[in-house]
């Protein structure tokens, strides 16, 4: 009488090295392998046809829950058992056990990959190679709370050993050096298709490295392709993936703010998740960067300075020569106009945003060498996303411990920063760059009508260095920053190194402006309607 089994499932699509995994699991000490269980089933209730339909139904099991019952989890004589399975070849009809017992895990591998020699038995269509089923499997699983290992093809090829390791680890069963080798040659535990499939891994006795210059996809099939790859995206968005060094699981980047990795964000003509969310490579903005954007800020539910944005948004299109910009829902763009064929793609991007700076305690700056662009060259009142010059000197910034970097103009008077602007404060009066060589901020110009409203002198001229490493007080504004004070500049304190008596004004008529204006998210609204949730910032790009 044989021994309760342990059933490990592996599920994948076609052509997917699954036979080659086989043959390794079959190696060791421990296990025994059935090849494709569930094969007769899926012949005898879907009708396909396969050169070897009749004797496979003729030697095989039909019958899916006899085999689920007595085949997969029956009594064996291992520790062990290895289930082999094809993602189409869970039909209607299966007990609900298929997968509520033993441990499953998802291999996958990309269809470009698979395409190219499917058609060898069956003609390619998008059910033979079953993707969506798969990713059904995948999202079925995570549903039950058992969310089943992904390995990749790829990794299996690139280093079978580390990836096999990693595997045996998710399952939870040790690993043995056993598995990266077999004889070449037919296998006892092969199916009776196996000579119409499995030609090139009789051949083989290991995993063998990928072609490094494949052959040529063919053009028949790229419907099929384009049909399959988000499928096959979304599986290995959650794969196990080696480093380069240690072959350790590479960790994914944790978000600042968590909450954002379940947003949604609009692109084009669809709302889409975050992993979703993409431009073509073929993009004039990834071609020529021609794009115009703009960050908005939302206070209790409410847009602040909605329309000058939009007004602003609108001058950069027109001033990069968009074409076809009847209403501010509709824009078109191209570096040349003449070159763009699809229109314009509109973006609509909301997400958490955690404080960029420091407005309680202040922040430091230093001067950067980078210039900040002249109008000869690219006028800095176009609200565009080619932001090199403004990076550079980020960098400038990063490399010295700073916040952020002063960037001058073209005769070493200042403009900007890298990503704000800047006032100061002198003997009572309140100085700004002229907006000549900088981006004439939405809250740069909210700030300018505080200052005159709160009855404070204000200038706005040419302003060189000298006069702010020795200014009373310094702040930077800008749609995510607000009002930042300033505490020192290029290792001058700058008054008495604390936030100082106008900043604290302004910043106080600035947080009274944002509670009292705006424009409601979600059409009329009024107070005690209940709390609104602060959404520090929506960002608009239309390119």
């Amino acid at each position: 009488m044989g021994q309760e089994i342990e059933v490990i499932h592996s599920w994948s699509a076609p052509r997917s090295l699954s036979t080659s995994l086989m043959y390794s699991f079959a190696q060791r000490d421990d296990i025994e392998v059935l090849d494709e269980p569930l094969y007769a089933n899926f012949l005898r209730v879907t009708g396909v046809e396969r050169p070897y339909r009749e004797e496979l139904l003729s030697t095989m099991e039909s019958d899916g829950n006899k085999v689920v019952r007595e085949v997969i989890f029956g009594s064996g004589g291992k520790k062990y058992r290895y289930c082999k399975h094809i993602a189409k070849q869970r039909v209607t009809g299966l007990t609900n056990d298929l997968m509520k017992k033993g441990k499953h895990f998802i291999l996958i591998r990309n269809p470009i990959d698979i395409l190219p020699s499917f058609g060898k038995v069956v003609p390619p269509s998008f059910n033979e190679l079953g993707l969506a089923g798969l990713a059904s499997i995948y999202s079925e699983l995570c549903e039950s709370g058992k969310p089943p290992p992904v390995i990749d093809a790829s990794e299996l090829q690139e280093d079978p050993e580390a990836s096999l390791r990693g595997l045996c680890e998710d399952l939870g069963i040790p690993f043995q050096a056993a598995m990266l080798k077999w004889e070449a040659g037919p296998k006892s535990v092969d199916g009776i298709w196996a000579p119409w499939w499995y030609k090139s891994v009789h051949n083989s006795t290991g995993f063998t490295p990928a072609k490094k210059y494949p052959s040529p996809f063919p053009s028949s099939l790229y419907d099929l392709l384009d049909q399959s790859l988000p499928f096959f995206n979304m599986l290995k968005r959650h794969a196990r993936k080696m480093s380069d060094i240690g072959r350790s699981p590479v960790p994914c980047p944790n978000l600042p703010v968590p909450a954002n990795e379940k947003l949604l964000a609009w692109v084009g003509d669809e709302i889409l998740p975050r992993n979703s969310a993409k431009v073509s490579v073929f993009d004039s903005v990834v071609q020529g960067g021609d794009s115009v954007w703009e960050g908005l800020r939302i206070y209790k539910g409410k847009i602040f300075r909605l329309e000058e944005h939009l007004d602003r948004l609108f001058d950069s299109a027109k001033a990069l020569a968009f074409n076809n910009v009847p209403t501010r829902e509709e824009v078109t763009s191209g570096m040349s106009p003449a070159f763009n064929l699809y229109g314009c793609t509109l973006i609509v991007l909301a997400e958490w945003k955690p404080a960029v700076y420091d407005n309680t305690r202040g922040i430091i700056l230093v001067t950067a060498t980078t210039r900040r662009n002249s109008p000869n060259n690219l006028d800095s009142k176009i609200h565009h996303n080619n932001l090199l010059n403004n990076i550079l000197a980020k960098i400038e910034g990063n490399n010295a411990k700073a916040d952020d970097a002063i960037m001058l103009d073209k005769d070493g008077y200042v403009s900007e920063t890298n990503a704000t602007n800047i006032f100061l404060v002198k003997k009572g009066r309140v100085v700004t760059p002229h907006a000549d060589y900088c981006l004439p901020g939405i809250t740069r110009a909210t700030v300018m009508e505080l200052v005159e409203n709160e009855k404070i002198i204000l200038e706005e001229r040419r302003v060189s260095l000298s006069e702010f490493h020795t200014a009373d007080e310094v702040w930077t504004t800008g749609t995510m920053g607000e009002l930042s004070p300033v505490i020192q500049i290029d290792g001058r304190i700058i008054g008495e190194g604390r936030v100082g008596p106008v900043t604290q004004r302004l910043q106080h008529a600035y947080k009274l402006l944002t509670d009292e204006s705006g424009v409601f998210m979600f059409g009329n609204s009024s107070k005690g309607t209940g709390e609104w949730k602060q959404w520090p910032e929506e960002e608009i790009s239309w390119k």
